[in-house]
């Protein structure tokens, strides 16, 4: 039976790779290195925008942001390059990927910072490090050091809304992961439909959402309120002149009071 095509839709995909059969894919620090080199690359050349990645022995993690229809095109030569490099640099054949990529749309923001965390604790979950900020291949050490940063990075979500906050990008970055949650966003993500995905809702109803709004608990709520309506952070931080940060904590302290 043939494979279904995918549907590629604008908008952060988190991919995973493995290889086959649990094969170790990146051995060397030059391995990790020239993997790394070709993502920039391909990024590039497809217009994709590298948000955050991790590269595991036998495995890696990218959370990427596509504008065209070509997410299938930037991973195949993304995978297909790289399986060259590392046949013929130890003299082996055949298949080095386990299938095809797995990739999951990434359906509301909640999904977004969750998996952000996810994909930098990797090393950190599998006892490699103590610190993220120890581990080389992620993308991590690159934000803790503006001047480091590949070209590849710098639209990335993190460097963009933190730009040189460490403090901020720590925090961040290190907050526990409930992966119960993760597993529940995954699977709703598989459910979403394209049409209510390019549904835009409207700035000016959102403001007068907040016009009768006399304190801060009350303008807090009325933030979960839209949120559940399906208004995105960066709308309401905007609309509110609050930084997008802000607006996910304010979120996710209002619902643990609702709870």
């Amino acid at each position: 039976m043939p494979r279904k095509p995918r549907i590629e839709i604008a908008g952060y995909y988190h991919i995973i790779n493995r290889g086959v059969e649990q094969l170790i894919v990146f051995k060397e620090a030059d391995d990790y290195e020239y993997f790394e080199e070709l993502l920039c690359f391909y990024a590039k050349n497809y217009h994709i925008i590298l948000h955050n990645y991790c590269l595991m022995s036998n495995h890696y993690h990218l959370l990427i942001e596509i504008q065209q229809e070509n997410l299938s095109k930037f991973m195949k030569q993304l995978n297909a390059n790289y399986a060259i490099y590392f046949n013929k640099k130890y003299k082996r054949s055949g298949h080095l990927w386990q299938g095809r990529f797995k990739s999951w749309y990434v359906t509301d923001e909640a999904y977004l910072y969750t998996l952000m965390n996810y994909i930098e604790q990797n090393p950190l979950k599998a006892n490699m490090v103590q610190d993220l900020g120890e581990y080389p291949y992620s993308s991590y050490h690159y934000f803790l050091e503006s001047s480091t940063v590949p070209e590849c990075l710098k639209k990335s979500w993190i460097v963009q809304n933190y730009k040189n906050d460490v403090e901020a990008i720590k925090a961040f970055l290190n907050a526990s992961v409930d992966m119960g949650v993760l597993q529940e966003l995954k699977k709703a993500s598989t459910l979403i439909e394209a049409p209510n995905i390019v549904r835009k809702p409207n700035e000016e109803v959102l403001k007068k959402c907040f016009l009768s709004v006399q304190s801060k608990q009350e303008r807090n709520i009325e933030i979960l309120k839209a949120y559940k309506q399906g208004y995105s952070q960066h709308m309401i931080a905007k609309v509110l002149g609050l930084a997008q940060p802000t607006v996910y904590g304010i979120i996710q302290r209002t619902q643990d009071i609702e709870k």
